[in-house]
């Protein structure tokens, strides 16, 4: 499962990642609600945690342009704030779920867990592309009779890659949203996590393959998605 937390305070922003990776959640975090709306644009996420008081953009004014551009990702809405009328403002803006600080983080995970399950209704637990098959559930790679079940970082860009169907993927977007802004990684780990991925094609027999445009980026490609 993949979330997007847009919190402005560093410290719960750190507290919530680190807890959501424990329990095996891959999290990205945005700080400010100009860039909540920007990465909550994409389809890649499976939950959105989205507080309400935020630099830019506040939460309510974020939730409300994804609802307009269509966007179904369920969003649990955060804030310090638990009046009855802030809670039915962001119901009504669209929030699936509101849950008012200070709160346990076992009550959290709850919350996720039933928000996800609700994911299901619009998003496929299968992704497909040319002779490939992605389990969103199991992480497992598929090809024919053939399955490698791929590392957390190798699935999130392999997801990445079938779903932009032959477009080039930028290798500073594959930082950006999977290890994050605040990594201390170099540039150079994503090639290093490709080759992993390239191996592994081989190791199915697959006809797609990574390539890559110099100084730009990574696409796949060799099949028609299904």
């Amino acid at each position: 499962m993949r979330l997007l937390i847009a919190e402005d305070e560093t410290e719960m922003a750190r507290a919530l990642c680190a807890v959501l990776r424990h329990h095996n959640y891959s999290v990205d975090t945005v700080d400010n609600g100009t860039d909540a709306l920007d990465w909550g644009r994409s389809s890649n996420y499976d939950g959105i945690i989205l507080d309400i008081m935020m630099p830019g953009l506040d939460g309510l004014e974020v939730l409300r342009r994804l609802r307009d551009e269509g966007i179904s990702t369920p969003v649990l809405m955060l804030t310090a704030k638990s009046e009855l009328d802030d809670k039915i403002t962001g119901l009504d803006a669209g929030a699936d779920d509101y849950l008012s600080k200070p709160f346990a983080m076992g009550e959290l995970l709850a919350r996720i867990r039933a928000m996800t399950r609700r994911r299901e209704n619009f998003t496929p637990n299968m992704l497909a592309y040319g002779d490939l098959s992605l389990d969103r559930a199991s992480f497992t790679l598929s090809c024919r009779e053939k399955s490698e079940r791929l590392g957390n970082r190798e699935y999130q860009m392999m997801e990445m890659l079938m779903e932009s169907r032959g477009r080039v993927i930028p290798t500073e977007l594959f930082m950006q949203r999977i290890w994050g802004y605040d990594t201390d990684a170099e540039i150079n780990v994503v090639w290093v996590y490709i080759s992993y991925l390239r191996k592994k094609l081989v190791a199915l027999g697959s006809s797609v393959e990574i390539r890559a445009t110099r100084g730009v980026g990574y696409m796949i490609s060799g099949g028609e998605s299904k």
